[in-house]
């Protein structure tokens, strides 16, 4: 464990069997693993998680080889114990219900009704299991036309509005995925909302409950303003590039060394920033003296700040802007993210022992700060299988642990 062993971590003693694969399942329990949560992660025997796969970039052994374990993989399955459990055998489905019954929670993504073809659905386990949360994390959810379809991450946010929204602002641009899969993460998200809900109610009620969770509703959810937009106006929401619909200068701007943002919110702040640039007259000028009327004239007011901008360089505009309460800030890359001082402060890179590495592997930290019940890391990302006969003593008891253990196959 890399922090303090001696403080409470919020969900300890909560046991969770993760039956996620890729990204948006993992992700969720990965947070509650964080979080303390006890998460064994079932996995197919001999292939495991898809994601095992994905790279390069791969984790190095003392030689600097390839490993088994890719970056992909590190990214969303840390703090879990693996096991390797073909469900879909008498066998492997015995020993699966024999951990649910110890479980407080399930989370599954495999397209809706698979886990039913073997007695696993939430249906066939409810009565048997009453305190059971069963989260279903899909593309589509459990009711509605597109329940069987399966859905990937690019897919939805196709499907989903957000693409329209993203991409240049000239017609008839390419609209554009956001660079990481962002409908999975989210989803993944709600999920342990949904999850840290379901267990309040038990807390209260004794009964557990199904989460169902959809990548699309949550894809749909988070369109937060850009979807009340329409719902307000009756009018598509218009992709604006880098800039905002309803709020002006909010956006990239030019340096004579790169680029930059300017955010700037209300009209004090664009009176601020007029008086420090020395163009006080804009912020006179009734085009552009309230955001209503810079939003009006966004076509006439952006160049004439861009020649402003591109006559500093970048870090002369962030300096100076923050001492006057202007939102201005870097455009960074990766590396530069990674070098940001608050962002090292704040523990968002940590360091773990991995059993494949002679050296420990960097993890993206929780972004959850608890005063009393702080984030806690305990296991690195899992090789396949690591922690078997562990888990099968820690969950079911008894030395004899091979008398229990599923058949090889996959599922």
């Amino acid at each position: 464990m890399t922090q303090n062993d001696s403080q409470q971590s919020a969900l300890a003693g909560l046991r969770v069997l993760d039956m996620s694969r890729i990204l948006a399942g993992p992700s969720a329990t990965q947070l509650l693993g964080d979080l303390g949560a006890d998460v064994v992660k079932i996995e197919r025997p001999e292939a495991g998680d898809d994601t095992r796969k994905w790279g390069p970039p791969f984790v190095k052994d003392a030689e600097g080889n390839n490993t088994s374990e890719s970056s992909y993989y590190l990214s969303a399955n840390r703090n879990k114990r693996s096991i390797a459990i073909d469900y879909t055998q008498p066998e492997g489905r015995d020993l699966l219900l024999q951990l649910m019954e110890k479980a407080d929670v399930l989370i599954e993504n495999y397209r809706t009704g698979t886990l039913a073809r073997y007695g696993l659905g939430y249906e066939d386990v409810k009565e048997k299991f009453p305190e059971l949360i069963y989260c279903s994390l899909t593309g589509f959810g459990q009711t509605g036309p597109y329940r069987d379809k399966s859905g990937y991450d690019f897919l939805i946010q196709g499907m989903g509005g957000i693409m329209s929204l993203t991409g240049p602002e000239q017609e008839g641009g390419t609209p554009y995925k956001t660079g990481v899969a962002i409908a999975d993460l989210m989803a993944g998200m709600y999920a342990v909302t949904g999850i840290l809900a379901a267990l309040h109610h038990r807390e209260k009620t004794g009964r557990g409950q199904f989460v169902d969770v959809a990548l699309l509703d949550t894809q749909v959810a988070w369109l937060s303003n850009a979807a009340q937009y329409y719902l307000t106006g009756s009018k598509v929401t218009p992709r604006m590039g880098n800039a905002h619909p309803t709020i002006v200068p909010y956006e990239v701007f030019p340096a004579a060394d790169g680029h930059m943002i300017l955010a700037i919110g209300n009209d004090k702040q664009f009176a601020a920033f007029c008086n420090f640039a020395k163009c006080t007259e804009l912020a006179e000028d009734d085009r552009f003296k309230t955001n209503q009327a810079r939003v009006e004239n966004r076509k006439i007011l952006i160049p004439m700040l861009r020649d402003i901008t591109k006559t500093q360089v970048q870090q002369f505009w962030i300096d100076n802007l923050e001492k006057i309460d202007v939102p201005c800030g870097p455009v960074n890359n990766l590396e530069q993210v990674f070098e940001n001082p608050q962002v090292l402060a704040r523990d968002m890179v940590i360091k773990m022992t991995h059993p494949l590495s002679p050296e420990q592997v960097k993890l993206l930290g929780c972004p959850l700060k608890l005063s009393e019940t702080p984030a806690q890391y305990r296991h690195a990302p899992p090789v396949l299988d690591q922690h078997h006969d562990e888990i099968l003593r820690d969950w079911l008891g008894g030395d004899n642990v091979h008398n229990i253990e599923p058949k090889d196959g996959t599922a």
